[in-house]
């Protein structure tokens, strides 16, 4: 059941509140009106609820209720499976702390460079979100402290589990006080988070917000395959049908994974893999290509999906049929939001109908089979991405603002305002999405001309 409880009900700072009304956030989501009241009053609480329901802004309010902002020392501890996820996280905080002055939220990321981190930590903090890895590791080397640390959360506890960072959170919790609020946030409930929860939180108050589907807006098909060689026929023909805008095809392997991406690339796809055996430069440049509409299809496994924050998906494709039922129902989650409508396909064989019966079960539905699509209603034409992404090398290190960008690609009438898509600009690089006809004058231009009074040297993002 949905709510349309306004903030202004709960006990925050009026600055906070404030903050909240200027961003046009004036009702709560469900999991912020359930656990909300309960994280204020000071309890430890379980939330669980899917991607996109809120549950970033629920707990990023509570921590800066408990914030004592005078007194510069870590107070906020925010734990995330994937630097992808931290870094939104980081983003999100900083946003509804923007009416808080002089607050400084750090993060620390495995596939960072080490040195920056380093020199931030020197400086202090209130607020540190990061990856347990490589908060683990600055504990270790004495450089992070946890003294004062009032408030700590795990954010999607499940995928950490999941990756093996049961070790490293515990040593992270053994470096924090013991008096302390502690939140865990979750999309599924595993039963190995209730160890889990056994070992850090002091009675928490456990909230379930059960979002269903609205299956109006995600039109849900399942096909029958022999193998994979048959599975790449059906997934190779489903996309010339569809002719998808974004679509994700989800895998349950990282081999499988690659294979999948190359095969779709070799037939001519916009197409790239994200999993965890991509180093951190190769999965950013991923996740800007799939965000700016440079890429048409992302295969990725279900932990490196995590972090994908695009609202544009307008098909999913389960290569394998998931392990866990709720696992399947959040990958088709990722399509029909925002009030528009997707469509969800999954090849299932002989040997995964155990996989299937379990569906049903959860599902509450009987599963039939699709017929496959006849060549009759294929098109003869790979569907391309409308942008390409220009990497350019210089970012916030060389002083390159989004602005500057924009600025020399329409300098001289080169290129019009309209033909050119998002800027994201990193520490050492930028990525400008341009129209797919206009990406060599757009490197040429780069590369010929100059910003902030020197040049600049430029490249599509292909593969």
């Amino acid at each position: 059941m949905s709510t349309s409880t306004p903030f202004s009900s709960i006990n925050l700072s009026s600055s906070l509140q404030e903050n909240l009304t200027s961003l046009g956030y004036h009702t709560m989501t469900d999991i912020q009106a359930q656990t909300l009241p309960e994280i204020l009053a000071g309890k430890d609480v379980i939330g669980q609820g899917k991607t996109g329901s809120g549950k970033t802004a629920a707990f990023a309010l509570g921590l800066l209720h408990n914030l004592r902002v005078k007194r510069f020392r870590v107070q906020a501890l925010v734990v995330c499976p994937t630097r992808e996820l931290a870094d939104q996280v980081a983003v999100e905080i900083r946003k509804l702390a923007r009416a808080i002055h002089n607050i400084k939220v750090l993060t620390l990321c495995g596939g960072a460079p080490m040195g920056p981190q380093i020199g931030s930590l020197e400086h202090g903090a209130h607020i540190v979100v990061g990856t347990p890895g490589r908060i683990e590791e600055h504990l270790r080397k004495g450089r992070l402290c946890l003294d004062e640390v009032n408030t700590f959360v795990l954010d999607e506890a499940d995928r950490m589990l999941e990756m093996g960072f049961e070790e490293a959170l515990e040593c992270i919790v053994s470096h924090c006080p013991e008096q302390r609020q502690n939140l865990l946030f979750s999309a599924t409930y595993p039963a190995k988070i209730e160890q889990l929860v056994g070992h850090i939180m002091r009675e928490p108050v456990k909230i379930e917000v059960v979002v269903q589907h609205d299956h109006s807006t995600i039109e849900q098909h399942f096909f029958e395959v022999a193998d994979n060689d048959e599975r790449d026929i059906t997934l190779h023909k489903l996309l010339r049908q569809h002719q998808p805008d974004a679509a994700v095809v989800f895998c349950n392997t990282k081999a499988q994974c690659q294979d999948v991406s190359d095969m779709l690339q070799d037939h001519g796809f916009d197409c790239a893999a994200l999993h965890g055996d991509l180093d951190q430069k190769d999965r950013d440049k991923t996740l800007v290509r799939f965000a700016n509409r440079s890429l048409t299809v992302l295969v990725a496994t279900d932990v490196a999906a995590r972090g994908i924050d695009v609202d544009h998906v307008d098909m999913v494709i389960n290569y394998h049929i998931a392990h866990d039922p709720e696992v399947h129902v959040h990958r088709i989650g990722r399509t029909g939001r925002a009030g528009k409508t997707g469509v969800a396909c999954s090849l299932m064989s002989y040997k995964e109908s155990h996989k299937v019966n379990m569906l049903e079960d959860y599902l509450n539905l009987r599963i039939e089979p699709t017929p496959l699509p006849g060549e009759q209603v294929l098109s003869n034409q790979v569907h391309r991405a409308p942008m390409v992404t220009i990497q350019i090398d210089g970012g916030k290190k060389a002083k390159l603002r989004p602005g500057d960008i924009l600025g020399a690609l329409t300098a001289n009438q080169a290129l019009r305002g309209d033909q050119i898509g998002k800027i994201k600009v990193t520490a050492m690089s930028s990525y400008v999405a341009v129209e797919r006809k206009y990406a060599n004058q757009a490197v040429k231009v780069i590369g010929e001309g100059k910003m902030k009074g020197r040049n600049f040297r430029a490249r599509k993002l292909t593969r």
